[in-house]
């Protein structure tokens, strides 16, 4: 395999974050070679510089598609933690609803509006659509939309069709979730329709304007911003605190915190889960 010189980890490390917002130094050069090193043989480059000017050349085209493919993990599992499904399940959704049904006539359904902002191949999503199912029951009375966007238009179509092998969905299903809520499809298992309904999806870069995404209840942006730089992780919950509705709720990786990083965020307790809101003391 082609070595990655320390000017080509600078080069390809800005690259990478122009186009995503991940950020890898020169420490990471070892994650640039084992990722990359097969695309630089694929494309018939001579080096990663060069891999990294074709990408530049060919904008938006299938090699920058498959470096972000490449550089991200799509680290993902159905009920990743538990603990945010379980805050959901015991303490947001209640509130929400509440708040929700005192604000509306009642001759509509309540609307909810979700986001998982980094949803991979769909897990997150149906998680949350399931955990709705169980609390909400009729799902008539209600106006559910989850949106679930990644960077990797891969993950996103695998999201869409929501078809899982057998060890994706040993990874934190039970037998009664998964017979309740899949079907069994050849050696794989298919979400139910039910659950899919609830869901769109969309590839969408964190990177890119946000206010045409709309309004929403409920954000989960969880282990996507520990890529990002200080400055990165500032400005993209900035533009989060402005698609969040004033009494809605954001929910972040439990190793990550925004009590430096955005002030418009303020830290809210559930036992031992941790949520945030925006901080209406600070005039925002």
């Amino acid at each position: 395999m082609i070595k990655i010189t320390p000017e080509e980890v600078t080069v390809l490390s800005k690259y990478v974050a122009d186009i995503s917002g991940i950020f890898l130094d020169q420490s990471k050069a070892y994650l640039l070679e084992g990722r990359l090193g097969g695309l630089v043989e694929k494309f018939g480059c001579s080096s990663y510089s060069q891999l990294c000017m074709k990408a530049k050349w060919e904008a938006g085209g299938s090699l920058e598609e498959e470096i972000i493919a490449a550089i991200t993990t799509n680290e993902t599992s159905f009920f990743r933690d538990t603990v945010p499904f379980e805050l959901l399940k015991h303490k947001i959704l209640g509130d929400l609803i509440d708040k929700r049904k005192s604000q509306s006539s009642g001759y509509f359904p309540t609307p909810i509006r979700i986001w998982s902002s980094a949803c991979s191949t769909g897990q997150e999503v149906y998680s949350i659509a399931i955990v709705l199912k169980e609390v909400l029951q009729d799902l008539n009375k209600f106006d559910i939309k989850i949106l679930g966007t990644d960077i990797s238009g891969r993950a996103v179509a695998r999201a869409g069709y929501g078809q899982y092998n057998k060890f994706e969905v040993e990874r934190g299903l039970s037998k009664e979730r998964l017979e309740k809520y899949f079907n069994r499809n050849g050696n794989a298992w298919k979400i139910k329709d039910e659950i899919r309904a609830m869901a769109t999806f969309k590839k969408y870069n964190l990177m890119e304007p946000i206010a045409h995404l709309g309004k929403f209840d409920i954000i989960f942006c969880r282990n996507v911003a520990i890529y990002f730089t200080p400055e990165g992780r500032a400005k993209l919950f900035d533009k989060i605190g402005n698609v969040l509705e004033t009494d809605g709720y954001l929910i972040i990786g439990a190793t990550e915190s925004l009590v430096s990083v955005c002030p418009k965020f303020e830290p809210k307790r559930y036992l031992s889960s941790v949520f945030y809101q925006l901080n209406h003391s600070r005039g925002i």
